[in-house]
């Protein structure tokens, strides 16, 4: 059976006491709308300051079931199998003992299995398609529809989609209170699990690497989301308030700039993830720009790498959406294969980021 609420932090409490030596328990300082305190568990032995971290988010849209769920078991996988000195095993997908230690030993994992709790709740038990948190609905607004903000769409990150792209451009986002799926919010980061996740960030500077697990599509996703990628015109890029007019239209000959350097590591590394998926069950998840599946504003992803080209001395963090599986609420025996995909490619990630650490 799926996790619910109490029972994903109920396992961060249990795993973090069965392992206090390789786990820290670290809980944010905004509650949700509906009084939540949701929590992360760091794991590695490590003290933040002294190595690499990388972020893995799950729950952000409350109706995917699965991503919480697979945070919670990659964890406690991990915590197990270096304290029994064991490797680990997800189909043809292997880890090694040593290379368990070493993503135990050499990086911090801050897991935050469910940033978006009172979604969650509200899916699990009242409206199971429910996608957004439960924000409470503008004054005057009846609808059910009106409750709520997609979370990911309420980065700081080319926020006011109106002003910030081409009318035609099919972002898909809202400014409308009352749109079911993706409304934005009435202001960037106005919600509490937004912020949630920007200080896990800012708190922690050391952290490199961001990976949001979402369903169901599926496809491993990396930078960026607004635009087409393009690597030869630094000045076509999302501080450009020229190109607020035409920004996200397809084969424009505009695109938002990515160093190549970069956009080798994205793609390599992301490559990576989606072998060690293939390995579990033969499915080939495919790997692309978020653009590719459509054109967005607001993520979490592409404010997570827009940080330190907004700011010199933040941290480059790489930034990847995982879309695992084919069904948001799949029956639970395929949701635990499911669940070792996504552990393989988390895995996959964790040993081959350091190569790209700077």
């Amino acid at each position: 059976m799926y996790l619910n609420v109490a029972e994903i932090e109920s396992a961060i409490t249990a795993l973090h006491d069965s392992f206090p030596d390789a786990s820290k328990v670290i809980t944010p300082p905004h509650p949700t709308h509906e009084g939540r305190t949701t929590r992360l568990l760091r794991v590695g032995t490590r003290q933040t300051d002294e190595v690499p971290g990388i972020l893995l988010l799950g729950g952000i849209h409350a109706r995917e079931w699965i991503p919480p769920d697979a945070l919670i078991s990659l964890a406690a996988d991990l915590l197990e199998a270096h304290d029994l000195a064991t490797g680990l095993g997800y189909g043809a997908s292997t880890f090694t003992a040593a290379q368990v230690a070493q993503v135990v030993e050499n990086l911090n994992l801050f897991f935050f299995p469910c940033v978006n709790p009172d979604g969650r709740a509200f899916s699990q038990t009242t409206s199971a398609m429910w996608r957004k948190n439960r924000r409470p609905a503008p004054a005057g607004s009846t609808r059910p529809s009106c409750v709520g903000v997609d979370l990911n769409r309420n980065f700081d990150f080319l926020w006011d989609h109106t002003s910030k792209f081409a009318p035609d451009a099919d972002v898909h986002t809202s400014s409308a209170p009352c749109h079911a799926q993706v409304y934005r919010g009435p202001a960037a980061a106005s919600e509490p699990e937004t912020r949630n996740v920007v200080w896990a960030l800012d708190t922690h500077p050391r952290i490199q690497w961001l990976a949001d697990v979402h369903s169901a599509v599926p496809v491993i996703l990396h930078n960026w989301g607004s635009d087409q990628n393009q690597s030869t015109t630094p000045t076509d890029n999302f501080r450009n308030i020229d190109l607020d007019a035409v920004r996200g239209r397809p084969d424009d000959g505009i695109g938002e700039f990515i160093p190549e350097r970069d956009l080798e590591i994205a793609v390599g590394l992301a490559e990576r993830m989606n072998d060690a998926v293939r390995g579990v069950r033969g499915v080939d998840y495919g790997v692309e720009a978020a653009y590719g599946l459509y054109p967005t504003s607001g993520t979490i992803d592409d404010y997570a790498y827009s940080r330190h080209l907004i700011d010199p001395a933040a941290t480059k963090v790489f930034a990847y959406t995982i879309e695992c599986g084919d069904k948001f609420q799949p029956a639970f025996s395929e949701a635990e294969q499911v669940m070792r995909e996504v552990s393989a490619a988390l895995l996959a990630l964790a040993l081959n980021a350091p190569e790209t650490a700077f």
